[in-house]
């Protein structure tokens, strides 16, 4: 079955709107302490996937109020006969709280911090030279 022709009614979710450097004027639509840093389309599809509900990634597509930030979601909230793709999903806005509670847990996030916190706490046992303690 070919869902490219309904993709136009699908619900679109800008990595903007759940983005935690990102001010309201600038297009965040949830609060600061539920949003997470610098979602990417990837990571918001990825979990849209893990929520069960049907997604598209649409990377050539930019934010209006921000042109350079590339790429956005489309989703199915509703299907056409009027259910919910997930019941415990009902409205945009518990979608973008679920998916930004989703992303900091992400399996490319977890492996970037893993090789950042290894890196930077890696062998650290240089005795100072110079100067010998008798």
């Amino acid at each position: 079955m070919d869902e490219r022709p309904n993709i136009k009614k699908w619900v679109v979710f800008y990595p903007i709107y759940i983005n935690s450097k990102k001010t309201i004027a600038e297009g965040r639509r949830i609060g600061t302490s539920k949003a997470c840093e610098n979602p990417t389309c990837v990571e918001i599809y990825d979990s849209c996937k893990y929520l069960n509900i049907p997604a598209a990634i649409e990377i050539d597509k930019a934010y209006p109020r921000d042109f350079m930030q590339r790429g956005r979601v489309r989703v199915l909230l509703k299907r056409e006969d009027g259910t919910f793709s997930n019941p415990g999903i009902t409205s945009r806005k518990q979608l973008m709280l679920q998916v930004a509670e989703l992303v900091p847990r992400h399996q490319g996030r977890t492996k970037k911090q893993e090789t950042t916190s290894a890196s930077a706490s890696g062998p650290s046992t240089k005795s100072g030279k110079g100067k010998k303690k008798r």
